[in-house]
Protein backbone atom coordinates (compact mmCIF):
# COMPACT_ATOMS: atom_id res chain seq x y z
CA UNK A 1 0.00 0.00 0.00
CA UNK A 2 1.43 3.39 -1.00
CA UNK A 3 1.01 6.17 1.55
CA UNK A 4 -0.21 9.49 0.22
CA UNK A 5 0.18 12.87 1.85
CA UNK A 6 -2.44 15.57 1.71
CA UNK A 7 -1.37 19.13 0.97
CA UNK A 8 -3.18 22.22 2.15
CA UNK A 9 -3.22 24.70 -0.75
CA UNK A 10 -4.45 27.47 1.55
CA UNK A 11 -1.02 27.51 3.20
CA UNK A 12 0.60 28.24 -0.16
CA UNK A 13 -1.95 30.99 -0.90
CA UNK A 14 -1.39 32.58 2.50
CA UNK A 15 2.35 32.41 2.02
CA UNK A 16 2.22 34.32 -1.24
CA UNK A 17 -0.38 36.93 -0.26
CA UNK A 18 1.08 38.13 3.04
CA UNK A 19 3.08 40.86 1.32
CA UNK A 20 0.99 42.95 -1.10
CA UNK A 21 2.37 44.16 -4.43
CA UNK A 22 4.52 47.21 -3.94
CA UNK A 23 3.17 48.83 -7.09
CA UNK A 24 -0.49 48.36 -6.16
CA UNK A 25 -2.37 51.68 -6.06
CA UNK A 26 -4.51 52.61 -3.08
CA UNK A 27 -8.30 52.46 -3.13
CA UNK A 28 -8.54 56.26 -2.96
CA UNK A 29 -10.52 57.90 -5.74
CA UNK A 30 -10.49 61.64 -6.33
CA UNK A 31 -14.02 62.88 -5.67
CA UNK A 32 -13.56 65.54 -8.33
CA UNK A 33 -12.79 63.00 -11.05
CA UNK A 34 -15.24 63.44 -13.91
CA UNK A 35 -15.84 60.10 -15.55
CA UNK A 36 -17.34 56.67 -15.06
CA UNK A 37 -15.87 53.84 -13.01
CA UNK A 38 -14.77 52.13 -16.23
CA UNK A 39 -13.01 55.30 -17.37
CA UNK A 40 -11.30 55.57 -14.00
CA UNK A 41 -10.00 52.01 -14.21
CA UNK A 42 -8.88 52.53 -17.80
CA UNK A 43 -7.02 55.73 -16.89
CA UNK A 44 -5.36 54.04 -13.91
CA UNK A 45 -4.18 51.14 -16.08
CA UNK A 46 -2.53 53.48 -18.60
CA UNK A 47 -1.45 56.46 -16.53
CA UNK A 48 2.12 57.70 -16.36
CA UNK A 49 1.42 60.04 -13.43
CA UNK A 50 2.10 59.70 -9.72
CA UNK A 51 0.70 61.73 -6.87
CA UNK A 52 3.29 62.41 -4.16
CA UNK A 53 2.25 63.45 -0.66
CA UNK A 54 3.62 64.26 2.81
CA UNK A 55 6.32 66.52 1.39
CA UNK A 56 8.01 69.27 3.32
CA UNK A 57 6.96 72.75 2.24
CA UNK A 58 10.67 73.40 1.68
CA UNK A 59 11.41 70.46 -0.64
CA UNK A 60 12.49 71.77 -4.04
CA UNK A 61 11.70 70.62 -7.55
CA UNK A 62 15.40 69.84 -8.05
CA UNK A 63 15.33 67.43 -5.09
CA UNK A 64 12.27 65.69 -6.52
CA UNK A 65 13.92 65.29 -9.93
CA UNK A 66 16.99 63.77 -8.33
CA UNK A 67 14.98 61.16 -6.42
CA UNK A 68 12.23 60.27 -8.87
CA UNK A 69 14.48 60.08 -11.92
CA UNK A 70 15.98 56.92 -10.39
CA UNK A 71 12.82 55.10 -11.52
CA UNK A 72 12.84 56.40 -15.09
CA UNK A 73 12.94 59.46 -17.30
CA UNK A 74 10.67 62.22 -16.02
CA UNK A 75 8.45 64.20 -18.37
CA UNK A 76 7.58 66.93 -15.88
CA UNK A 77 6.92 67.69 -12.21
CA UNK A 78 3.99 69.85 -11.10
CA UNK A 79 4.44 71.31 -7.64
CA UNK A 80 1.39 71.54 -5.40
CA UNK A 81 0.72 75.15 -4.40
CA UNK A 82 -1.35 77.00 -1.86
CA UNK A 83 -4.36 78.47 -3.65
CA UNK A 84 -3.88 81.77 -1.79
CA UNK A 85 -0.13 82.29 -1.57
CA UNK A 86 1.01 80.25 -4.61
CA UNK A 87 3.79 78.71 -2.49
CA UNK A 88 4.51 74.94 -2.12
CA UNK A 89 2.09 73.21 0.26
CA UNK A 90 3.39 69.66 0.56
CA UNK A 91 2.46 67.62 -2.54
CA UNK A 92 3.25 67.28 -6.23
CA UNK A 93 2.55 65.30 -9.39
CA UNK A 94 5.33 63.43 -11.19
CA UNK A 95 4.78 62.49 -14.84
CA UNK A 96 6.88 59.80 -16.52
CA UNK A 97 6.93 58.83 -20.19
CA UNK A 98 5.71 55.28 -19.58
CA UNK A 99 3.25 53.49 -17.31
CA UNK A 100 5.97 51.00 -16.41
CA UNK A 101 8.20 53.74 -15.00
CA UNK A 102 5.35 54.98 -12.82
CA UNK A 103 4.90 51.46 -11.42
CA UNK A 104 8.65 51.13 -10.88
CA UNK A 105 8.55 54.31 -8.85
CA UNK A 106 5.75 52.88 -6.70
CA UNK A 107 7.97 49.91 -5.95
CA UNK A 108 11.18 51.68 -5.10
CA UNK A 109 10.42 55.25 -4.06
CA UNK A 110 7.15 54.97 -2.11
CA UNK A 111 7.89 55.02 1.62
CA UNK A 112 11.41 56.40 1.30
CA UNK A 113 12.71 59.52 3.05
CA UNK A 114 13.10 62.94 1.48
CA UNK A 115 14.03 65.92 3.66
CA UNK A 116 13.72 63.61 6.68
CA UNK A 117 10.07 62.81 5.85
CA UNK A 118 8.49 59.54 4.75
CA UNK A 119 6.90 60.36 1.40
CA UNK A 120 3.85 58.61 -0.05
CA UNK A 121 3.28 57.93 -3.73
CA UNK A 122 0.15 56.71 -5.48
CA UNK A 123 -0.87 56.09 -9.06
CA UNK A 124 -2.90 59.03 -10.34
CA UNK A 125 -5.30 59.04 -13.33
CA UNK A 126 -3.54 62.09 -14.77
CA UNK A 127 -2.90 65.75 -14.01
CA UNK A 128 -5.36 68.40 -15.13
CA UNK A 129 -4.98 72.14 -14.80
CA UNK A 130 -6.25 73.35 -11.42
CA UNK A 131 -5.28 70.24 -9.50
CA UNK A 132 -1.98 71.82 -8.49
CA UNK A 133 -3.80 74.01 -5.96
CA UNK A 134 -4.73 72.99 -2.43
CA UNK A 135 -8.41 72.41 -1.64
CA UNK A 136 -8.40 73.46 2.01
CA UNK A 137 -10.23 76.55 3.23
CA UNK A 138 -6.92 78.27 3.96
CA UNK A 139 -5.60 77.49 0.47
CA UNK A 140 -3.40 74.52 1.37
CA UNK A 141 -4.21 70.84 1.69
CA UNK A 142 -7.29 69.68 3.57
CA UNK A 143 -5.18 67.52 5.90
CA UNK A 144 -3.40 70.66 7.16
CA UNK A 145 -6.71 72.30 8.03
CA UNK A 146 -7.36 69.82 10.84
CA UNK A 147 -3.85 68.70 11.83
CA UNK A 148 -3.41 69.07 15.60
CA UNK A 149 0.30 68.36 15.94
CA UNK A 150 2.99 70.96 15.33
CA UNK A 151 4.91 70.24 12.12
CA UNK A 152 7.65 72.76 11.37
CA UNK A 153 8.21 71.39 7.86
CA UNK A 154 4.55 71.95 6.97
CA UNK A 155 4.04 75.45 8.29
CA UNK A 156 3.80 74.78 12.04
CA UNK A 157 0.33 74.19 13.48
CA UNK A 158 -2.58 73.05 11.34
CA UNK A 159 -4.78 75.94 10.19
CA UNK A 160 -7.56 75.49 12.77
CA UNK A 161 -5.10 74.75 15.59
CA UNK A 162 -3.10 77.85 14.60
CA UNK A 163 -6.24 79.96 15.09
CA UNK A 164 -6.76 78.39 18.52
CA UNK A 165 -3.16 79.15 19.46
CA UNK A 166 -3.52 82.77 18.30
CA UNK A 167 -6.67 83.19 20.38
CA UNK A 168 -5.01 81.63 23.44
CA UNK A 169 -2.02 83.96 23.05
CA UNK A 170 -4.30 86.98 22.70
CA UNK A 171 -6.18 86.06 25.88
CA UNK A 172 -2.90 85.61 27.75
CA UNK A 173 -1.67 89.02 26.61
CA UNK A 174 -4.96 90.65 27.66
CA UNK A 175 -4.76 89.00 31.07
CA UNK A 176 -1.16 90.15 31.51
CA UNK A 177 -2.04 93.71 30.53
CA UNK A 178 -4.96 93.71 32.98
CA UNK A 179 -2.62 92.71 35.82
CA UNK A 180 0.27 94.96 34.83
CA UNK A 181 -1.80 98.11 34.29
CA UNK A 182 -2.30 100.20 37.49
CA UNK A 183 -5.42 102.38 37.32
CA UNK A 184 -4.90 106.14 37.74
CA UNK A 185 -4.90 107.15 41.42
CA UNK A 186 -4.40 103.59 42.70
CA UNK A 187 -0.73 104.21 43.56
CA UNK A 188 -1.61 107.26 45.69
CA UNK A 189 -4.18 105.23 47.62
CA UNK A 190 -1.64 102.51 48.36
CA UNK A 191 0.95 105.01 49.61
CA UNK A 192 -1.58 106.80 51.87
CA UNK A 193 -2.44 103.50 53.56
CA UNK A 194 1.21 102.69 54.21
CA UNK A 195 1.90 106.11 55.78
CA UNK A 196 5.06 108.23 55.42
CA UNK A 197 8.25 106.41 54.71
CA UNK A 198 10.54 105.92 57.76
CA UNK A 199 13.98 107.54 57.53
CA UNK A 200 16.95 105.22 57.35
CA UNK A 201 18.65 104.57 60.73
CA UNK A 202 21.97 106.45 60.80
CA UNK A 203 23.41 104.53 63.76
CA UNK A 204 22.97 107.40 66.34
CA UNK A 205 21.01 107.14 69.62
Amino acid sequence: MIATASFDNSLVEDRFTIVPRLDRPSTYKDNQYQGSTDQWENDMNRTTTLYVGNLSFYTTEEQLYELFSKAGEIKRIIMGLSRNTKTPCGFCFVEYYTHENALECMKYVNGTKLDERIIRTDIDPGFKEGRQFGRGRSGGQVRDEYRQEYDEARGGWGHMRAKQEEERKRQQEESYEAIATVPAGAELQINSRLGPASPLHDGSY
